[in-house]
C-alpha cells in the first residue's frame, strides 16, 4: 500500500464510518488494513474503496474489524480481584451510590461483570452504570444482554452463571435484572464530549492502537470526567507513562487515581480540545467518550 493509497483509504473510511484513522498509530493501522483488504479478496485499495461505498455491509464489517470487539466476563482475574477487594470498597466508603462508566464497552461483558460484582457484595446499594461504544452492532448485542458464547463466560464461576444468566443451545443471556441496571449509549471517544463526575472509569484494551498524542488527550479527558479521588481502570499493557503530568497516581497495574485538579497549564492544547468537542446529548443531559 503506497502513501497515496493509504491517504485515500483514510479519507474514504472517515467519510463512511466517521473514524479518523490519523488518531491511530500509522504503521500498525496500515498493516491491519492491508490484511483486511486481502481477506476480502480485493487486489487494490481503489477497488476496495469502490465496493465499500456501494456495500453498507462491508462498511459495518470494516467498522467491526477496526474497533476490535473482543471482550469476556471478568477478563484478567488479578485486576478484577483488586477491583473487588480494594478499589470498590474504597470508593463506596466515600459514596454509597457510585457513577461508573465503561468506555469502549464492546459487548458489555466488563460492565455486566462489575454490575454482578456490586450485586454480590453490595446488594442494597444503587449504582449508576453507563456503557458506551462507537459500534452500533456490538452495542445492540450489549443492550440485548447476549447472546454470549461459552468463551465469553469461561471465567465465571458456576454459581454466578446460574444466578445471573439464562442459557439456550450453548448460548448465554444476561438476566434482565442485570441488563436493566446499565445505560448503553453510542459514543465516539475522540470526537464526542464526556459526562462528568464519575467515581470509576473503565477503558481497557481500547487505546492500544492510538497515537501517543491521542492517548494523552484521552487520558486528560478521563481525568476531567473523574471526581477527585476517582479511579481509571485500563488494560494491563496500557501503561500511562506521564501519569503525574495528567494528574494521576498509580495504585497497582492498570489502576490510576485522580489526585490533581488542574492540568490545563501543563498541557496548553487541552483547553482548545475541549472547545472543539461536540456536545453529547443523553436522556439525563450528560456525556460519554474522550476529548
Amino acid at each position: 500500500m503506497t502513501d497515496q493509497e493509504y491517504e485515500y483509504l483514510k479519507m474514504t473510511v472517515l467519510k463512511l464510518t466517521g473514524m479518523d484513522l490519523d488518531q491511530y498509530m500509522s504503521n500498525q493501522m496500515r498493516r491491519r488494513l492491508q490484511s483486511h483488504i486481502e481477506c476480502t479478496h480485493h487486489t487494490s485499495v481503489g477497488s476496495f474503496c469502490h465496493d465499500l461505498r456501494e456495500n453498507p455491509s462491508m462498511v459495518q464489517e470494516l467498522k467491526d474489524f477496526l474497533t476490535i470487539n473482543v471482550s469476556e466476563f471478568f477478563r484478567d482475574e488479578i485486576q478484577f480481584t483488586y477491583l473487588k477487594r480494594v478499589v470498590l470498597p474504597d470508593l463506596l466508603r466515600k459514596n454509597e451510590s457510585l457513577r461508573i462508566w465503561s468506555a469502549g464497552c464492546s459487548n458489555g461483558a466488563e460492565i455486566y461483570s462489575i454490575a454482578m460484582m456490586l450485586s454480590d457484595i453490595y446488594p442494597l446499594t444503587t449504582q449508576e452504570l453507563l456503557a458506551t461504544d462507537i459500534d452500533d452492532s456490538i452495542l445492540a448485542l450489549a443492550k440485548a444482554g447476549g447472546p454470549y458464547a461459552s468463551r465469553h463466560v469461561k471465567n465465571i464461576e458456576k454459581w454466578r452463571a446460574q444466578k445471573y444468566f439464562t442459557t439456550s443451545q450453548n448460548q448465554y443471556w444476561i438476566a434482565d435484572r442485570m441488563r436493566d441496571k446499565v445505560r448503553f449509549e453510542k459514543h465516539d471517544l475522540i470526537n464526542d464530549t464526556y459526562e462528568q463526575g464519575f467515581d470509576l472509569i473503565v477503558c481497557r484494551n481500547v487505546v492500544i492502537y492510538f497515537t501517543v498524542d491521542t492517548k494523552q488527550k484521552l487520558n486528560l479527558r478521563f481525568h476531567q470526567s473523574l471526581k477527585e479521588g476517582g479511579v481509571l481502570f485500563v488494560g494491563g499493557s496500557e501503561l500511562i507513562v506521564d501519569f503525574r503530568e495528567v494528574g494521576f497516581e498509580p495504585l497497582q497495574t492498570s489502576f490510576y487515581r485522580k489526585v490533581a485538579t488542574n492540568v490545563r497549564a501543563a498541557i496548553p492544547e487541552y483547553k482548545e480540545h475541549v472547545i472543539k468537542g461536540r456536545q453529547w446529548k443523553s436522556s439525563v443531559g450528560r456525556i460519554t467518550h474522550p476529548h
